[in-house]
């Protein structure tokens, strides 16, 4: 491992910090940052995400896709806890926390309001980061794309009857548009952008395997530069909300950190029962630790509002993604002797 990934979350930290002072000293810079958006999709914050995928899509080998159902466990292991488990332990945390420990603490409005933006993160499962996670445990890149293919084709049907059922309503909209344009942006584009790489690499190289590789190997330092760079924005995003509601965003954080590390202590540890490989279990269980936020976010601004409970619990939940997958990163590596080889 380089410097960057060996001390990883302190640069992510130093991003954090830098992100909240910029955001105080220049918020209409931030702002300007901000409103660079369509369909509540940010446009440099999808660029970044791009820079952070496209390197590990570079290894995704279309050939070897084929061979992911002959190991359905991890698939099935993946959709259960996505789909089965995890919306419901999220809206079971979110109203034991604030309608029972947290009631003296927060109005009753507010309260509801939290407990929907949580259930919004619950129903929404990863596109994105995980491929981060992924590469950083050293994750079968062609399994987590089959995984993370097959919970957003899931995600398109299961996500509005879901959230309206939890949340108790009946008329969600869900923003079709983020949420195809955020497929087409964080999985279908890298992916197209990787295989006419590989290609490419294939035709004009000696040696086709190597020259991907070493191609592999000089760009991953891009993945780590769009992960800081998105978490110095984010955090730069939310810099008043930080400093102003310091209180609700740490009532919020506890159920969401204890809901994120259950799921994968959950998944993982089933993995391992499972006798899955760890380049399996370990992005299995990334998956359904992390969240597809800006689906979340939009759902929640256009139910509640921009400045409801709702929306704010849903950034909260991205504030407190990056560093907790972090620490699940490292404890993956740290495990990986729990699992049979490859």
């Amino acid at each position: 491992m380089g410097i960057f990934e060996r001390y990883l979350s302190v640069w992510v930290a130093l991003a954090m910090a830098v992100g909240i002072l910029g955001g105080l000293w220049q918020p209409t810079l931030f702002q300007a940052v901000a409103a660079f958006e369509y369909a509540q999709v940010n446009g440099v914050i999808a660029l970044l995400i791009w820079l952070m995928i496209y390197p590990m899509m570079v290894q995704v080998d279309f050939s070897a896709i084929r061979d992911v159902g002959k190991k359905p466990t991890g698939l099935v292991l993946t959709l259960v806890i996505n789909w089965l488990v995890k919306p419901f332990t999220m809206a079971l945390l979110g109203w034991l926390f604030f309608r029972l420990l947290f009631a003296d603490w927060v109005d009753p409005q507010t309260a509801t309001e939290y407990i929907a933006g949580m259930i919004l993160l619950g129903v929404a499962p990863c596109t994105a980061m995980v491929f981060v996670w992924s590469q950083l445990t050293k994750g079968d890149a062609n399994y987590t794309l089959v995984q993370v293919s097959v919970n957003d084709l899931i995600m398109i049907v299961a996500f509005a009857p879901i959230s309206a059922w939890l949340l108790g309503v009946s008329d969600i909209t869900v923003p079709w548009s983020t949420l195809l344009l955020s497929v087409a942006l964080y999985v279908v584009l890298p992916l197209l952008a990787g295989v006419a790489t590989r290609r490419y690499l294939a035709r004009h190289a000696v040696s086709g395997e190597e020259a991907i590789r070493t191609f592999a190997s000089r760009i991953k330092p891009w993945s780590i530069f769009g992960l800081l760079a998105t978490v110095l924005l984010l955090f730069g995003f939310q810099a008043q909300t930080i400093i102003s509601q310091p209180l609700a965003i740490v009532l919020i954080a506890i159920p969401l950190l204890i809901q994120t590390y259950g799921i994968f202590a959950l998944s993982y540890f089933a993995g391992c029962q499972l006798k899955l490989p760890h380049n399996v279990a370990a992005p299995a269980g990334m998956i359904g630790a992390s969240n597809f936020f800006e689906l979340a976010v939009a759902v929640a601004i256009s139910l509640f509002g921009l400045h409801s409970g709702a929306a704010l619990a849903t950034v909260v939940g991205v504030l407190v993604e990056v560093p907790v997958m972090l620490s699940l990163v490292a404890f993956a590596n740290r495990t990986r002797h729990w699992f049979p080889s490859n």
